[in-house]
């Protein structure tokens, strides 16, 4: 039973039931088959795309819970259920608009610049095959920093600035942590012509001005979150609330797969073109699928957008990879599903890291976009199924592949990005000789220079 609460609490919990707060959702503990994939869109992974959306009329008109076995949901008050599903139609009704899909396409192309290059990245391959006796896999990267305005999130950002102006809204209201989804939103919106208020903590504020400025330019309103220790899950907060407080006046464009549902499916379905672009550059270079995937994993829209492709073809290993931050038995880290357990919070159940009476604990990362203390339902149900592979790095190793990879291939990526490429490391002495690793670059590093520079090194 699904009782619908927005935000509340979590306690630890022992197999049955899952206590949040004073409010009981009965669950069980079980081992998840994987044929049990096939449930949640994961069938015939070659399937023409336009049939797997295909929803008749009728299922268009009735909720789901969006569940991914035990994780996901609504849990929410109820004020917010109806808003919820008729945002669920909506987006099932454009999934199977012509109109709508050929301006979402051309502007991805036009206007984002897709398709990003899936890069070989000859120096950095030569590196790691240098410490294995020239033998080792070959590197490449998906460009997802070279997408409009530096990051993939421009990718979900435009599509649901265009459902919001679908809808009749003029006004627009997100949440950023590193500010690649303030500015992706801001752009959207000014492009669509909508009004963008953009909620960011007052310290990821400090660290990331530049994109402050830029998310003005483009004409959002930026709203500072105190306390100054405050983080991306703090902004999250601020925005849904001021949400909920304006229903039927403005959209909440969720810029990570967390939340409640459709909000988590709607951001992996507009992120899947990076993982569906990969699949056919790897097909056409060297004619078949990539041995494995790495991205990092904060909330997840990054590593759901790239892996959800694969997830159906279990010759493809998919590898997130987690801040470490100042290591898993510090507390200073933001590796949820290392360390996390289960419960309920923006209205969603999945991995969280709590504190022994169930209070949310503050995560940290050097790469702000992944300090968050929750992670995607979808994530969390995969990792239980056993389909994906989960490491981690620490904030000294992400800041060394980031000098390492802009030193050898003079590409500058993210510091979220930089937890992939620190966990080569570790994979490539482990894998055969000629085999093909994609690593998703998920945004560019400019915005991290100064942490970058003044990283003391060990």
């Amino acid at each position: 039973m699904e009782t619908h609460h927005f935000h509340f609490k979590t306690r630890r919990h022992n197999y049955p039931q899952v206590v949040c707060a004073n409010h009981r959702v009965t669950t069980s503990k079980s081992n998840v088959n994987p044929s049990v994939l096939r449930l949640h869109n994961y069938g015939n992974p070659t399937a023409d795309l336009a049939k797997e959306r295909a929803v008749s009329a009728d299922e268009t008109k009735r909720p789901s819970t969006g569940k991914f076995g035990r994780f996901g949901g609504k849990f929410v008050p109820e004020t917010l259920i109806s808003c919820l599903e008729q945002l669920e139609v909506v987006f099932h009704q454009v999934l199977q608009d012509p109109e709508f899909q050929e301006e979402l396409s051309t502007a991805l192309n036009d206007y984002v610049g897709r398709e990003t290059p899936l890069y070989y990245a000859e120096r950095l391959t030569a590196h790691y095959k240098a410490q294995n006796m020239g033998r080792g896999p070959d590197i490449y990267i998906k460009r997802e920093d070279l997408a409009h305005c530096g990051a993939h999130k421009m990718n979900n950002a435009l599509a649901q600035a265009m459902i919001a102006k679908r809808m009749g809204l003029t006004a627009v209201v997100a949440a950023t942590g590193a500010g690649q989804h303030g500015v992706a939103t801001a752009s959207a919106c000014a492009k669509l012509g909508l009004s963008c208020t953009i909620f960011m903590s007052a310290a990821d504020m400090e660290k990331q001005p530049s994109n402050v400025d830029l998310m003005t330019l483009l004409g959002a309103k930026v709203e500072p979150v105190r306390p100054t220790a405050g983080s991306f899950k703090d902004a999250t907060s601020d925005s849904i609330r001021d949400w909920t407080e304006k229903l039927g006046e403005v959209y909440y464009l969720a810029g990570t797969a967390v939340g409640p549902h459709p909000c988590p499916t709607m951001v992996r379905e507009f992120q899947s073109v990076i993982g569906r672009e990969t699949r056919r550059q790897a097909a056409e270079k060297w004619g078949g699928t990539p041995d494995a995937v790495v991205a990092c994993v904060g909330s997840g829209s990054n590593a759901l957008g790239i892996f959800h492709e694969f997830v159906r073809d279990p010759t493809v290993r998919l590898i997130g990879v987690e801040a470490a931050g100042f290591g898993l038995n510090t507390g200073k880290h933001a590796a949820t599903l290392a360390a996390g357990e289960v419960g309920v919070y923006h209205g969603a159940m999945s991995y969280l890291l709590q504190d022994e009476e169930g209070q949310i604990t503050c995560p940290h990362s050097v790469g702000v976009g992944m300090e968050y203390p929750g992670v995607a339902p979808e994530l969390s149900f995969l990792k239980e199924t056993g389909r994906m592979e989960f490491y981690s790095a620490s904030d000294e190793e992400a800041v060394e592949a980031y000098r390492r990879v802009a030193r050898l291939e003079g590409i500058l990526p993210a510091l979220e990005a930089s937890h992939a490429f620190a966990y080569l490391e570790k994979l490539c002495p482990t894998m055969p000789d000629g085999a093909k690793i994609i690593i998703s670059c998920s945004g560019r590093g400019e915005k991290d220079t100064e942490t970058v520079f003044n990283y003391p090194i060990s």
